[in-house]
């Protein structure tokens, strides 16, 4: 499936909605494709323009979907109105309804103690049928060697078709990058908080917050102490530079 992409400050952005992006997850799974999903929003592309690593991580993702309203709508800008949100927790639910028929595994990677299991009771009762091959909450810092070799002992007996990472960004894209080629899985997607949204442990924003735009304000509210600086700094500091792209008087090319 070839994917048209379109530029945010350097990082190459798949223009596409909800329906496109599960096919071409479906479809790299039944073809033994390997690669990872970023869901990027704001914060990500903004935290790209200081890490060039993690700049090359992005723009090396096998999807790189508009996780929020203000990339949705350079999307619009740059290629047209096919360009539609693709959310972690929804394409979550779309992937987990799709694969009912039990043709494709998942694992579940991320969250604090007990919500990858939690999470794999919930998606058991939506989705009958779905085949869901285990959990790991890892620790909150750098695998160690001994947690590397137990992590990959366990995928290599599972091999999951999907391990579905819920870390935060950009701990989650870095992972995905330096594991996939040590794990036996076929598609890694980080999908941040959507383990603790689907379990309950945190409250999503209203669907016209999201449509508006305003998903960040909700979150804002909801974890001042923790998101005043990604919000507060990055989301002006990510308008100023979007509007030096597009009036021209900076270039961000793709690296």
């Amino acid at each position: 499936m070839d994917i048209q992409k379109f530029n945010v400050l350097g990082v190459a952005v798949s223009a596409m909605d909800l329906d496109i992006a599960t096919r071409a997850v479906l479809d790299a799974c039944a073809a033994q494709r390997r690669g990872y999903v970023c869901v990027t929003g704001v914060h990500g592309v903004t935290e790209a323009q200081g890490d060039e690593a993690f700049r090359r991580i992005l723009n090396g993702a096998f999807l790189n979907t508009c996780d929020g309203m203000p990339l949705v709508w350079a999307g619009r800008s740059a290629v047209g109105p096919s360009v539609q949100r693709v959310y972690g927790p929804d394409l979550m639910l779309r992937v987990m309804e799709a694969t009912r028929d039990g043709r494709f595994s998942h694992f579940f990677h991320g969250g604090a103690p007990g919500v990858a299991d939690a999470l794999r009771a919930e998606m058991e009762r939506r989705f009958p049928g779905v085949r869901i091959t285990g959990t790991c909450c890892p620790p909150f810092r750098p695998l160690n060697e001994a947690e590397e070799t137990a992590l990959a002992a366990e995928l290599a007996e599972k091999k999951p078709d999907m391990m579905w990472i819920g870390l935060s960004t950009p701990k989650q894209e870095k992972f995905m990058a330096a594991y996939l080629p040590r794990l036996e899985t076929t598609v890694m997607l980080g999908v941040g908080a959507a383990f603790d949204f689907h379990t309950g442990r945190m409250k999503e924003a209203p669907r016209w917050m999201m449509r508006c735009g305003l998903q960040w304000l909700h979150r804002l509210c909801s974890d001042p102490r923790r998101l005043w600086r990604r919000y507060g700094v990055i989301v002006p500091t990510f308008l100023f530079r979007r509007f030096l792209q597009k009036t021209g008087m900076r270039k961000y090319p793709l690296t």
